[in-house]
């Protein structure tokens, strides 16, 4: 009702006599109270549930006992004070009825979610009773992905080395080679000013050119948790892959170096280069090209693909993703000679996540990353979740690497009580390490090399005499171990480690001889192919040291002078499309010699500014020269 009515109904109430009976009082209070409800809030009731219908009563209750109250006051009261009141307690009928409504959505949104829960247990329990076996392969596959998350800011070997070294000395180097390379730009035109885009893999160099989007990334399919995606080249990119081809078969490396100058991004040519300046001892050089190769495979990545969090997959089998593989495993082996170990595992583990077969032999070479960065628990907890098997305990690597990650770890229970004791000790994992791959000790003691006499008398036993098993796989592995994994065994208490648990192991042999045929018996049923499984894995590609080849023995591989034509002829770049003609000041030089030059970045050519303004300019210059 409104406030005129309530007024009209108070005024009779003032003029009637005081002695008036408790049942008019009684139902002129009800009708006060009937006038003060808001009709607009009656709407709202019927919407809301029943269950709070006795919430209303009690308010109800309620207001008309304290305008029961007020009611007696009001006789002395002016009309003002009443009407002040009432509308005191219709605000606090509103805000009553909000916290209701409030509340009767939060209580339709918890059944909603219930049942939402409720229908996807029922799904998944649908979809997944029929096939467990799927689910446990499923659930493997995802502890995998999960160990072999790569975290992005290891990735960049600069702020490695800001850590080990401290970031006043890297800047003093930095400042150093920037005065430089600033001394021999002067005089020199630079290039046309644009920016280049991030990357996660490598950090590009302000003197790289913009890559092109002639090479990108299709995706596949989604299996078992797994995005597939491979490479896919342009028309014009596979004209270019097919000169480059020609002079790799006549050993022509003129005419790759001349392709490079057409397209400076260009994966094989990019890779062929890096080997060539490995060969000739230029790391640096090597080094540049393997960045760029890099940078210019992560420009084409699809949308979707994202490969730092594991579940993305390249089929090595794919002959446009094979170039990543090799430039990610050259990229790591040049981290490690730099002393960025935390950064090649973290490369390492994307290497092993990109193809679950492990196409490259990265296995053998994480436990060597993990341990010269200190990364034991890791390590231990990689052992165990990886393809949720302990096979890779039969790894000569692991069995070895794994026995000093648990030493270290000791080492570390020793300040903290909180480690497991049920786990075995390192002294018993490598005494486990040597019983299986017994000679693996020789060959240590060669390669480290180990003179002390103690190792004089271990060998002399019959159990470590010999430097070969007899099983192809397990010999090849054991040399691949040992020349990636040398150098730690130059620490003393490694090295005390190992001949304690060799002495152990000839206390043993002599006490129970049969355990010499049970442990061969596990060798072989290990390893048991009777070929080298792991053949197409080079134990040189697992080797610090490069063998470097002197100039004058290289002339083979500049190209027979006939034969090039077919190769670095310019016109066969001439009508690809986003390329021109070479630069007028490289036009007649030799093209291996522009290719070194351009690596430097302080040397530029005159038409070389892409994206620069006079862009257009340039080609009808061209175009006018041709003609």
């Amino acid at each position: 009702m409104s406030a005129r009515l309530m007024k009209k109904v108070l005024n009779e109430q003032h003029h009637l006599p005081q002695h008036v009976s408790e049942e008019e009082e009684e139902n002129d209070s009800e009708s006060i109270t009937r006038s003060s409800i808001n009709l607009f809030d009656l709407l709202n009731d019927h919407d809301s549930e029943p269950e709070n219908q006795g919430d209303e009563l009690m308010s109800t209750e309620e207001t008309l006992a304290r305008n029961n109250d007020k009611e007696e006051s009001s006789w002395s009261k002016p009309i003002s004070g009443v009407s002040t009141s009432s509308l005191k307690s219709k605000k606090k009928k509103k805000k009553k009825n909000k916290d209701s409504a409030v509340a009767n959505k939060t209580e339709g949104e918890k059944e909603l979610d219930l049942i939402l829960e409720g229908l996807s247990l029922n799904v998944n329990s649908a979809s997944e009773q029929p096939i467990s076996t799927k689910d446990k392969n499923k659930s493997a596959k995802l502890h995998t992905a999960s160990i072999l998350q790569v975290d992005p800011k290891y990735l960049n070997a600069e702020n490695e080395l800001r850590r080990i070294f401290g970031s006043k000395v890297v800047k003093s180097f930095e400042s150093s080679s920037q005065a430089s390379s600033s001394r021999q730009m002067r005089g020199v035109r630079g290039r046309g000013h644009y920016t280049l885009r991030k990357s996660v893999l490598v950090t590009p160099s302000d003197n790289w050119l913009r890559c092109e989007d002639s090479l990108s990334m299709q995706f596949l399919e989604i299996k078992n948790g797994y995005n597939y995606f491979r490479y896919v080249h342009s028309p014009s990119y596979s004209q270019t892959q097919r000169a480059f081809e020609a002079a790799k078969a006549i050993n022509d490396i003129n005419g790759i170096a001349s392709i490079l100058q057409h397209r400076p991004y260009h994966i094989d040519s990019l890779l062929t280069m890096a080997e060539y300046f490995a060969v000739l001892g230029e790391q640096q050089m090597s080094a540049d090209a393997i960045a760029r190769c890099l940078y210019a495979l992560e420009c084409a990545w699809h949308p979707m693909f994202n490969p730092l969090q594991g579940n993305c997959q390249l089929k090595f089998r794919h002959d446009t993703n094979k170039p990543i593989f090799t430039a990610l495993f050259t990229h790591m082996n040049n981290l490690d000679r730099r002393g960025c170990h935390r950064s090649a595992l973290e490369v390492c583990k994307l290497l092993l996540s990109l193809d679950s077969d492990d196409p490259m032999g990265a296995i053998f070479c994480i436990d060597y990353f993990a341990l010269r960065a200190e990364e034991y628990a890791w390590l231990e907890k990689f052992s165990e979740e990886y393809k949720s098997d302990n096979s890779i305990w039969l790894f000569p690597n692991f069995s070895y690497s794994l026995a000093i990650c648990r030493f270290y770890l000791e080492r570390e229970a020793c300040k903290d009580a909180s480690m497991n004791a049920e786990k075995a000790s390192s002294s018993d994992l490598m005494k486990q390490a040597l019983m299986l791959h017994p000679s693996v000790i020789k060959k240590l003691v060669a390669k480290v090399p180990l003179k002390d006499r103690t190792w004089t008398d271990i060998l002399k036993h019959a159990f470590f005499r010999s430097d070969q098993t007899g099983i192809p796989s397990q010999d090849h592995l054991i040399n691949i171990y040992v020349e990636r994994n040398y150098l730690i065994w130059r620490l003393p208490d490694l090295q005390k480690l190992l001949s304690g648990a060799a002495k152990l192991v000839i206390e043993t042999l002599e006490n129970n001889k049969s355990e010499v045929k049970d442990w061969a018996c596990v060798r072989k049923e290990a390893f048991s192919s009777e070929k080298n499984e792991y053949g197409h894995l080079l134990v040189s590609d697992f080797s610090d040291s490069h063998s470097s080849i002197p100039r004058e023995n290289l002339q083979q591989f500049m190209g027979v002078p006939r034969m090039m034509e077919g190769v670095q002829d310019e016109n066969q770049f001439a009508n690809l499309p986003g390329n021109g003609h070479a630069p007028r000041g490289v036009a007649n030089r030799n093209a291996l010699a522009v290719l070194f030059e351009s690596m430097l970045p302080w040397v530029t050519y005159e038409d070389r500014e892409d994206g620069g303004p006079d862009d257009g300019n340039q080609h009808d210059d061209h175009r006018q020269d041709n003609q």
